[in-house]
């Protein structure tokens, strides 16, 4: 029997962001089914299931060699291996293997492209203002500002992209975040006028940084892409930077795309990193 896989999440105290890592989890269950791999997850802080209360259970279970893989699109710094550490003192047989982070694998780099091809299709603009669409801050295609003052067609030449990661204190993780903006505008982005960096929180550029920089290169239509898993309150601080900035700027098209989300895709990836460990271990 292989070694069950152990996803392991930062943790938030955003409903929406865990409930799409659980559905995410459900789905790998359903594809690892069939060759009989146990499929737990844990976070490291402020969400359900804890990693310890996950390691514990799998323990519990008869596992004491585990397969552990960050569900993250940057690289992971001090705190899991930390974390299994101390599981590994609560644990004295445990053993475990880590996988590398998913990103920027090819494949998921053209589910960015999906989501921002998706956003940049032409669609006529509704007659009114952006607005808040349920509880959270919808910045899309068909929530565009008024008719008056946007030119009818633009050009992907005439299109910027502001690709948005979380951000760090870590300057390394940053620049990752740098070199998949290069990379993306590359391999698929390559019709735009520029692919520019922008950070969701702890280190500059915000999103109105990144914006604002596009409108002062020429662009007259921004998509702003989230380099981000799943939907929650980071998305939500991106759709409300993003709509600050609209209200200054009324003659400038600006569109968001969405994340990559709870998908076949993502789950090939994550199963592929998983088999890449047992490759290498004996």
């Amino acid at each position: 029997m292989k070694p069950p896989l152990l996803l392991i999440g930062q943790g938030s105290n955003d409903d929406a962001d865990s409930a799409e890592f659980g559905r995410f989890v459900h789905r790998l269950r359903c594809r690892l089914d069939q060759s009989a791999t146990d499929v737990s997850a844990g976070y490291l802080e402020r969400a359900t299931p804890r990693l310890s209360d996950s390691v514990a259970s799998l323990v519990a279970r008869g596992h004491h060699r585990l397969v552990t893989l960050p569900l993250s699109l940057n690289r992971v710094g001090d705190e899991l291996p930390a974390a299994m550490e101390m599981e590994q003192k609560k644990h004295p047989t445990l053993m475990y293997d880590s996988g590398r982070p998913l990103g920027p694998d090819p494949r998921l780099l053209a589910l960015l492209a999906e989501r921002l091809n998706d956003a940049a299709a032409e669609m006529p603009p509704r007659p009114r203002p952006l607005e808040l669409v349920g509880a959270r801050a919808r910045l899309r295609a068909v929530d565009t500002l008024p008719a008056e003052g946007l030119p009818a067609h633009i050009e992907p030449g005439e299109t910027a992209v502001v690709l948005v990661g979380e951000g760090s204190m870590d300057p390394a993780a940053n620049a990752e975040i740098h070199r998949v903006s290069r990379l993306f505008w590359e391999t698929h982005a390559y019709d735009f006028m520029t692919v520019e960096t922008a950070f969701v929180s702890l280190t500059p550029p915000g999103v109105p940084g990144g914006l604002e920089r596009c409108r002062r290169l020429g662009a007259k239509r921004v998509i702003v892409v989230p380099y981000l898993l799943f939907a929650g309150g980071a998305l939500e601080r991106v759709w409300a930077q993003a709509l600050a900035y609209v209200a200054g700027h009324p003659d400038l098209d600006i569109r968001c795309a969405e994340v990559i989300g709870d998908c076949d895709t993502l789950a090939d990836v994550v199963i592929d990193r998983y088999d890449e460990v047992l490759q290498l271990v004996p």
